[in-house]
């Protein structure tokens, strides 16, 4: 399809990642592949145009443009009149304002893989065309892991240890030939090339998100196309059809030609020269599968790319090579790696239908910082979720559960099952608590419901809060090599006496961070309970953030697998639940609760034991993550409300409450603790992130990813992870510009408001522009202030938490 018109490029996007992953394509077909084999591949570069009809999309168009300064991206927010002198023939009556990247373009696709083609043979790389796949030939090893052997074409078999499934909207049929689950959809995706047009040659590519439609300049006329709320599924995926379209329906695309018209009016007068509509693939939450399937090993992923495959795709295209080769990317790919959805999720086809539907729908709204999709809600409930329903709870969707996000005075907002937006006769809800709730949520000011949030906080710091956590992923490590494997699996010394429990990273080769999470060394048992499997020798208990447990879990696996470690990893994530409470009055609370001597003495911090919680047993551990004194109640299912309903009884006369992960994040944020995928990723070090202290390098201790932190820190930091604070009370929610003595150092990955310091915090990585190492000196010699939205706020920089510095709050000194 994509071969018949020109392919966009934009470079500024959402996400650090992507940014720069469409950087990366943007060198290649713009000079890389011509140096190297001297065709052109078809690259003009005549810019974009990103339209704005309300202040809330140039505010979204300014923090684009903020992250932009971090990576060098030129971009100007234009007002009306001068959106109208660079482009003349455009309606700007109905704007707000634009932002113009004059460095984007578009590129040939036939072009862009001819010579890319070209390129790969030169390198001795073989292109085999008109050969179709029949089948893939999988092997099961002596410790019993599959893992790919061939490739079965009409003329033969190819072996091979390694594949990439890069077959489109055809690759659900490859998978299943593997036994692999690729949780894609085919839809129609169409576009429209107009007759000439008179003076729109050179004019730049234009975005309308407001009226979902794209201009694209093809030669000199227009493509226009654009994400309507009704598309198409192909529900037969037919393999007969590689190079075939579908007659456009004109009832379908219409939306998006009155769009096109009212942003540039000539073409109510200019006709049509051809219409293509083609089968595209499109994914539950619009990012491309990238990574090895944990199913099988050496099948790797690189589809579902939601019509963005030519912009993405040398950026990708490059990250899957080291992933290959090296056995991970160069960069963060954690947000298109197949393991960032639950193994529950990837087969069933109704949640990958809805909500691949919703991300179509959505594609071109204003991404909020705080939106939840509405579409396949409610797949994973914990024992507590219609008790905490009935009390307000507004829930948040990760990896499938639904968690608590805070707790509204208002009353129930349940989640109403998906009605597609009232598209294909759907009627659409009419009174939806919860979506009213969220759209409350559609600002970059403080939401409405700013000062409830702030409410549960001062309450956990001043009294009490109980957090159900049952959604994180509760594993068990047992088996001969347990503790061989637990030595080289995690960058802490977890081979502790039984009763410990130890925060540590998990981390890879390179030295960064695939994970952060809890081991608790067991007492051996002979005898299953619902709080331990039967082991002897040595096992651990491992507690990690459920929206990341899929991915903990294949990291683990691929290690045990890779090193041949006799162990067995056990998922009991669905059988336990977690319920924390934290709070100066915590221990008062619970030891009204458990039959268990909660002093200092008796239960030091970061132990845990089994214990009887309202008569139940439950394994509790003396742990926080927001700063407090606290413990956390692993509870078997089936006990989980009374012991929660004990707690909260036990708790009304010391001003216990309910409260979730906005919260969370809120307390954390203002304690310095690291959040996985935010402050914390696969590209990042523990020693570069603060962490240094989760590391046994002055042990002799062998682990995974050691050597690499060893040269790290040998050669020096060249960045570091910095705490921020605006006086100033304004949001911010990260991409934010970091600038040090008037030069941009870096961009905020994570920031929340801290309502006890009463101020907005904001975490960072800031570089050296010199490119020497990052020292403590250098963070605390500069002059800083964070960037949000083009305007600029002077910010102060801390090595340590601006909050209890000295941890003596965890140690219930008050």
């Amino acid at each position: 399809m994509a071969s018949l018109g020109r392919a966009l490029l934009w470079q500024l996007r959402p996400s650090d990642v992507e940014v720069e992953l469409l950087a990366h394509t943007r060198r290649v077909v713009s000079r890389d592949l011509e140096e190297e084999t001297g065709l052109h591949t078809g690259w003009i570069q005549n810019g974009g145009l990103f339209i704005a009809s309300n202040r809330q999309r140039l505010d979204e168009y300014k923090r684009l443009m903020s992250l932009g300064k971090a990576y060098g991206v030129e971009s100007h927010v234009l007002s009306p009149a001068e959106t109208k002198k660079l482009y003349p023939l455009m309606n700007v009556d109905d704007l707000y304002g634009t932002l113009y990247v004059p460095h984007d373009g578009t590129m040939d696709p036939a072009g862009t893989c001819t010579t890319l083609a070209r390129a790969a043979t030169a390198r001795g790389a073989q292109v085999i065309e008109n050969c179709p796949v029949m089948g893939i030939r999988v092997r099961t090893d002596d410790f019993g892991v599959r893992r790919v052997a061939a490739v079965e074409t009409e003329h033969g078999a190819v072996q091979t240890p390694c594949v990439v499934n890069c077959a489109g909207v055809w690759a659900d049929a490859v998978g299943r030939m593997a036994g692999v689950k690729v949780p894609l959809v085919a839809m129609h995706h169409a576009y429209v090339v107009t007759e000439r047009i008179e003076g729109i040659q050179n004019m730049p590519n234009v975005r309308d998100h407001d009226a979902s439609v794209y201009l694209r300049l093809q030669g000199d006329a227009l493509s226009v196309g654009g994400y309507e709320p009704n598309p198409i599924f192909w529900e037969e995926v037919s393999d007969k059809f590689a190079f075939g379209l579908f007659d456009l329906d004109w009832d379908v695309f219409t939306q998006h030609i009155e769009g096109a018209v009212n942003r540039v009016p000539v073409l109510e007068k200019t006709g049509v020269k051809s219409t293509v509509c083609g089968p595209e693939s499109f994914t539950p939450d619009h990012k491309p599968l990238m990574g090895e399937a944990p199913e099988l090993r050496g099948f790797f992923l690189g589809c579902g790319f939601n019509s963005a495959g030519m912009m993405l795709g040398g950026g990708c295209g490059q990250e899957l090579a080291h992933w290959i080769v090296h056995g991970r990317p160069e960069k963060d790919m954690y947000g298109y790696d197949i393991r960032r959805f639950h193994h529950s999720l990837t087969d069933h086809r109704r949640w990958i239908r809805e909500r691949s539907h919703e991300s179509y729908a959505k594609n071109y709204a204003v991404v909020f910082p705080h939106d939840e999709p509405l579409a396949g809600r409610n797949m994973r409930t914990d024992p507590l979720h219609e008790e905490l329903l009935a009390r307000g709870c507004v829930f948040q969707e990760r990896h499938g559960w639904e968690r608590p996000g805070w707790f509204n005075p208002g009353g129930a907002a349940p989640v109403l099952p998906y009605d597609y937006y009232g598209a294909y006769g759907h009627q659409a809800h009419q009174d939806h608590a919860y979506n009213q709730l969220l759209g409350a949520e559609y600002t970059f000011d403080f939401p409405p419901h700013h000062e409830v949030i702030r409410q549960e906080c001062l309450a956990c710091r001043g009294a009490a809060a109980v957090f159900d956590m049952s959604y994180f992923g509760k594993f068990y490590l047992v088996g001969v090599d347990a503790r061989k494997a637990a030595d080289w699996l995690f960058s802490a010394d977890v081979s502790r006496p039984p009763g410990s429990t130890v925060y540590t990273c998990m981390l890879n080769a390179r030295g960064g961070t695939e994970s952060d999470l809890t081991v608790s060394r067991l007492a051996p048992g002979p005898e299953a309970s619902p709080l331990a499997p039967a082991f002897e020798g040595d096992a651990f208990y491992l507690a990690v953030g459920g929206a990341v447990a899929q991915h903990n879990w294949s990291h683990i696996t691929s290690v045990l697998q890779d090193q041949q470690f006799r162990c067995q990893l056990i998922d009991s994530s669905e059988d336990l639940g977690m319920i924390s409470i934290q709070g100066p009055a915590s221990r008062a609370i619970l030891q009204e609760v458990l039959d268990a001597d909660l002093s200092n003495e008796a239960f030091p911090f970061s132990t845990h034991k089994l214990v009887r919680a309202a008569g139940h047993l439950v394994r509790a551990m003396r742990l926080s993550f927001v700063g407090e004194l606290g413990w956390e109640l692993h509870i078997p299912g089936p006990s989980c409300v009374p012991v929660y309903q004990a707690v909260m009884a036990a708790g009304a006369k010391h001003g216990l409450v309910n409260a979730g992960y906005r919260a969370i994040d809120s307390l954390s944020i203002e304690k310095g603790y690291r959040h996985w995928h935010a402050d914390l990723r696969p590209d990042d070090s523990p020693l570069e992130a603060g962490l240094a202290f989760t590391c046994k390098l002055k042990s002799t201790i062998p682990f995974l990813g050691r050597e690499a932190l060893q040269r790290q820190r040998a050669a020096g930091l060249r960045r570091r992870l910095v705490c921020f604070t605006v006086d100033e009370k304004v949001p911010m929610f990260g991409l934010e510009a970091i600038w040090r003595d008037g030069q941009v150092v870096g961009h905020v990955r994570r920031a929340d408001f801290g309502f006890t310091i009463d101020k907005t915090i904001a975490y960072g990585y800031i570089r050296d522009p010199s490119g020497g190492p990052v020292s403590p000196d250098f963070v605390k010699s500069g002059d800083y202030s964070l960037e949000r939205m083009g305007v600029t706020y002077p910010a102060q920089a801390h090595l340590k938490s601006p909050f209890d510095p000295d941890n003596k709050r965890v140690k219930g000194i008050y």
